[in-house]
């Protein structure tokens, strides 16, 4: 399968309502793709296979997101203050991601404009499957704050085929959060 897509991952809170969950990062994500006035585009993995629907089994969950994971090249991981540390399926996509196919992360806090250093204050958001991960050799991740120009950036650049990254705590400079006009 070509691996084009970028595959975003959240927590989805287990709410109903998607007003009240991480998932309205993900809508901003699909909305600044859609929006021909920005110049972002993201090839969206979850929008190569089929569906799935609330009524699904976990076996149908998981295999969806195995095959959209093998079409991806770098997965977005949204991460916020009330991302939990187990039992959402973002722990099994972080692991999937890591472990079988050798995905490149970019971590984006909502909290956070920019990240200049990863340190205690953004691992207190990580579920343990990338607390257990984010050290071991292998694994490659950039953490930017969730603001469309470090996105814009990082997604075309860390690919499976792209630039690699050196470990799993990288970050762009406060140089280029100031020449994206993010910081001053």
């Amino acid at each position: 399968m070509n691996r084009t897509g970028t595959y975003v991952a959240f927590d989805g809170l287990g709410q109903a309502d998607p007003s009240k969950s991480d998932f309205r990062y993900y809508s901003l994500l699909q909305a600044w793709s859609a929006n021909k006035q920005i110049d972002f585009k993201i090839t969206n993995s979850h929008e190569k296979t089929y569906a799935v629907r609330d009524s699904s089994s976990r076996a149908t969950l998981y295999a969806r997101i195995r095959e959209r994971l093998s079409a991806s090249k770098n997965m977005v991981v949204i991460l916020s203050e009330n991302t939990r540390k187990s039992g959402s399926v973002l722990s099994y996509e972080i692991e999937q991601a890591i472990d079988n196919y050798k995905i490149p992360l970019i971590i984006a806090y909502p909290a956070y404009s920019a990240i200049w250093n990863v340190d205690d204050d953004l691992s207190v958001m990580w579920p343990t499957a990338l607390s257990t991960r984010i050290n071991m050799p292998g694994t490659e991740a950039i953490h930017v704050g969730f603001k469309k120009e470090p996105l814009m950036n990082a997604i075309p650049r860390f690919t499976i085929n792209g630039e690699h990254l050196s470990n799993g705590r990288n970050v762009y400079s406060r140089d280029a959060y100031v020449t994206w006009e993010i910081v001053k």
